[in-house]
């Protein structure tokens, strides 16, 4: 019941993030991130070296990603690689590659990359949902890393933030070489997108995409919908300051993403189940990370719940749900460590 009650909160809030959320509020100019316990998402390694990559998604769509190694690793031999997807709406430089940079820093190689459609990836609509695509993109990583020979094709893990525990989950159903599978703050999607609308609501946003669609198909301007608020003040809810807090200052803010998809598009989300036949993973590991205390923590504890041995649920005291995008002091990068040392070494 506890569960439950978790996802229907959660799925009410998001609802509002991601469909109506409006920047219609003001916020004092002299407004300073929380920068506290180790916020550091553009964290900046000495013992790492990272090198720009491309590779194509089996859509032939150019995917770019970023690629970390650590400075004494052997390239003569077959080391483990791990994949590590960002949150929806953002990019790889947005808690990616912290997680990467750490995780290499123990030893592993690892690779980021932009969802198709965002950042640097190719794709037409920019910002659109396409979450069939977005599994793709992390089978197509772990194609571009078994052609590496310094990698052992046989030893690719993943850890995927936010929603991209969830399209992580979905690519590693039906793809087998994603041996190890770790999600932090994950979010459903998809569950977002339906639990909380009753048959007449729901029935109303997908008028308003196919309205959308049929406005874009004429040569109308693309519209966007959802996504972190571009302002806020002191009366905006504890979500919308969690969230903008991260996206829309120093702390997390990158050029190359605005966090709000396509209007047309966001309804994809309706038809994507990443917790349908979780265990079928089994026998390939599962690792949930959640803070105590966010609002995502229903996802993971319904994920373990449906998923098969081995798993684990790790739930971080004290943490919310961006707490664990870039809080180096919260994040439990030893559990992580300690995870893929087991599974992949």
């Amino acid at each position: 019941m506890e569960t439950v009650k978790y996802i229907f909160k959660l799925m009410m809030v998001l609802s509002v993030v991601l469909w109506f959320c409006q920047a219609d509020t003001v916020w004092a100019a002299a407004y300073q991130p929380d920068l506290s316990r180790g916020a550091d998402n553009f964290y900046k390694s000495g013992s790492v070296v990272m090198k720009k990559v491309t590779f194509q998604n089996i859509y032939k769509m150019k995917v770019a990603g970023d690629l970390f190694m650590p400075k004494n690793l052997d390239l003569r031999a077959k080391n483990p690689a791990i994949i590590v997807g960002h949150p929806f709406g953002a990019v790889k430089e947005q808690a990616a590659n912290l997680y990467a940079q750490k995780l290499a820093e123990q030893g592993f190689v690892t690779l980021t990359f932009d969802l198709s459609y965002w950042g640097e990836s190719e794709g037409e609509p920019r910002s659109a949902v396409a979450p069939d695509v977005y599994a793709d993109d992390y089978s197509a990583a772990a194609d571009f890393l078994s052609s590496q020979s310094f990698v052992d094709k046989d030893k690719i893990g993943v850890v995927g933030i936010c929603a991209g525990g969830g399209f992580a989950l979905s690519a590693a159903k039906i793809d087998p070489r994603l041996r190890a599978v770790a999600t932090v703050s994950m979010v459903d999607m998809g569950g977002a997108a339906r639990m909380v609308r009753d048959q007449a609501q729901r029935l109303n946003v997908l008028k308003g995409a196919a309205a959308q669609r049929e406005l874009e198909a004429s040569g109308g301007a693309v519209q966007y919908t959802g996504g972190t608020p571009e302002k806020i003040d002191e009366n905006s809810d504890a979500f919308s300051k969690e969230f903008y807090d991260f996206y829309r200052t120093k702390r997390g803010a990158c050029a190359n993403t605005n966090t709000q998809p396509t209007l047309s598009s966001n309804v994809k989300f309706m038809n994507f189940y990443p917790f349908s036949d979780l265990a079928t993973v089994s026998p390939r590991p599962l690792l949930f990370i959640a803070g105590a205390n966010a609002i995502s923590r229903g996802f993971s504890e319904a994920a373990y719940s449906q998923a098969a041995e081995p798993k684990e649920l790790y739930i971080v005291p004290r943490a919310v749900h961006v707490d664990l995008y870039d809080r180096t002091q919260v994040i439990p990068f030893d559990k992580l460590t300690s995870f893929f040392n087991k599974y992949l070494r």
